[in-house]
């Protein structure tokens, strides 16, 4: 489905920038599901491991903390307060945390990477799995990205992908995994709530495509999509998934070319 005509998602966020544009981004948790682990303790279970000695760190810095702010500090503690190691370890644990988001980050977009999505996707498909619950897999190419690069120069195509980020942020819910894969490749795997869900996200997807395009002169945002169903009582791999969705996209641009070629045929003068 072709859906022509960025702004921002729900949940936690902190004004950042990428390359020099300020953007809204979501924290590495987007949002909570209940009772289960949020989508930061599955990618920490799978790749952020060292946090728990951050975690620990932080710990003893409170104490610390607590200890130095009481009336009759400890002796012992305040040696230990201004040892230099234990600031250090501080710094070194805050930059290896940064390096690890930074390394599941797209840096263009700040959306997930491919690595960061492919590691969240699993653990969400074996929670769903074990829940019952069905998943959609959205496959999403943004259109004429080499023609918007060759015709206005790579700094507006990669604001376009910028601006499609904030539609997919802004069309999605927290608890969905938004990612760019590739130079002009989008993909969410999102929680499917009813049977009208396809329908409502790309309805609504189609809403905010339009609102991003408005006062858009020089070119619009356009979307090729394919979608494909997680089933929970006949699972299928993030592979066959990710396939699936792909064959979708790919014959809905066959369609399309059809209609194009067919409708040119019946202009006047043909």
């Amino acid at each position: 489905m072709q859906l022509t005509n960025p702004q921002n998602g729900n949940g936690a966020s902190v004004e950042s920038s990428c390359n020099g544009v300020s953007r809204k981004i979501l924290f590495m948790n987007r949002g909570s599901r209940s009772g289960e682990q949020s989508l930061e303790s599955d990618l920490s279970a799978a790749l952020l491991a060292a946090d728990t000695e951050f975690g620990d760190i932080l710990q003893e810095v409170d104490k610390i903390s607590r200890i130095l702010k009481s009336e009759a500090p400890d002796e012992q503690i305040l040696r230990v307060a201004i040892h230099p190691a234990v600031w250090s370890a501080v710094k070194q644990s805050l930059v290896d945390r940064e390096l690890r988001h930074l390394a599941l980050t797209d840096d263009l977009t700040c959306l997930y990477n491919r690595r960061a999505f492919f590691v969240a996707a699993t653990q969400l498909l074996k929670l769903a799995a074990r829940n019952s619950q069905g998943l959609l897999l959205i496959h999403c190419d943004f259109d004429h990205l080499k023609q918007i690069n060759d015709r206005f120069g790579h700094r507006e195509g990669d604001m376009a992908l910028i601006r499609t980020a904030d539609v997919l942020e802004r069309t999605f819910r927290d608890a969905d995994i938004v990612a760019r894969i590739g130079g002009d490749e989008f993909v969410v795997l999102a929680l499917e709530t009813s049977a009208q869900t396809q329908e409502i996200i790309l309805r609504r997807l189609a809403k905010n495509l339009k609102k991003a395009n408005a006062g858009e002169s020089s070119f619009s945002l356009s979307l090729s999509i394919g979608v494909a169903r997680f089933d929970p009582k006949h699972p299928l791999s993030l592979g066959d998934l990710m396939l699936q969705a792909d064959q979708s996209m790919q014959e809905e641009k066959r369609k399309r070319q059809r209609t194009s070629v067919a409708g040119s045929a019946h202009e006047p003068g043909n």
